[in-house]
């Protein structure tokens, strides 16, 4: 698996009212210090410590921020690290990163905000995913872990008839029908705002059974996968840290605390 993937790491803000940079002054979100770090280069680190890991893409941020990491345009101006603008949205940020690259590259996606990564954790997932079978991966961990190692962290949730899953901002597309994802992500963005256009994209069914509870996560990955038209799947993770990022001041606080602890 030496080098099998690209990753793509986004790191684009929500703009000036986002509550994070309000808090915290900084000019963006993945240039946030963090034990004597910025973010992103945690990330980065992590990333470039897995053996998984044969190259890297930045989505974001803004050129003109650049300047305020030295070390980020380092990496940048030698060829170690490709950047890419970011774009209006995570999914055509995604998408825009992914027409750089060969279409049947295997392309792990990630976030700046991931700022807890471990490379053990990336080499774990992407060897899960190349062996799942499937085209398109998502990684998950279990709700129950999360709340018992942070039972004060607030985190999303989604919710099956066999157990709640959180999250883990890491994402796999092993093939060309994998991409076909991220594109139908982009179409569930564009209409969240609106419920009918939302549960005509999932199918009204599945939206169904799944706000009632009655879907299995197996059960869930299948119609779904019927609604990209690629076989999609999950890969469990067993550290609860792997569901934790910056997305608010509380989120900050606890990833600060979980350093100083040596996390």
């Amino acid at each position: 698996m030496s080098g099998t993937f690209h990753a793509i790491v986004l790191a684009g803000d929500r703009g000036p009212d986002d509550p994070l940079l309000r808090h915290t002054g900084v000019s963006a979100k993945a240039l946030l210090p963090l034990a004597g770090q910025p973010m992103v280069l945690r990330v980065l680190d992590a990333l470039g410590a897995s053996s998984a890991i044969g190259g890297m893409t930045l989505v974001g941020p803004d050129q003109a921020l650049l300047a305020d990491c030295p070390a980020l345009s380092a990496l940048i101006a030698t060829g170690r690290l490709a950047w890419l603008p970011p774009q209006p949205s995570p999914s055509t940020s995604a998408l825009a990163a992914l027409e750089r690259l060969p279409n049947d590259q295997p392309v792990l996606l990630t976030t700046a905000d991931h700022a807890l990564l471990r490379s053990a954790w990336v080499d774990r997932f992407c060897g899960a995913a190349l062996a799942s079978g499937n085209d398109a991966v998502v990684g998950l961990t279990e709700l129950a872990g999360v709340r018992a190692a942070f039972p004060q962290s607030r985190r999303t949730a989604l919710r099956f008839r066999d157990g709640a899953f959180c999250g883990c901002n890491l994402f796999a597309f092993l093939n060309p029908a994998g991409r076909r994802a991220p594109a139908f992500w982009r179409q569930l963005e564009q209409r969240r705002k609106q419920p009918h256009r939302l549960a005509a994209a999932l199918g009204p069914g599945t939206l169904l059974k799944y706000l009632t509870h009655q879907l299995t996560l197996a059960d869930g990955f299948e119609r779904l996968s019927q609604r990209v038209g690629a076989r999609l799947g999950a890969v469990l993770l067993d550290d609860p840290r792997a569901a934790v990022d910056v997305d608010s001041p509380a989120d900050l606080e606890l990833v600060q605390a979980l350093l100083a602890d040596g996390a």
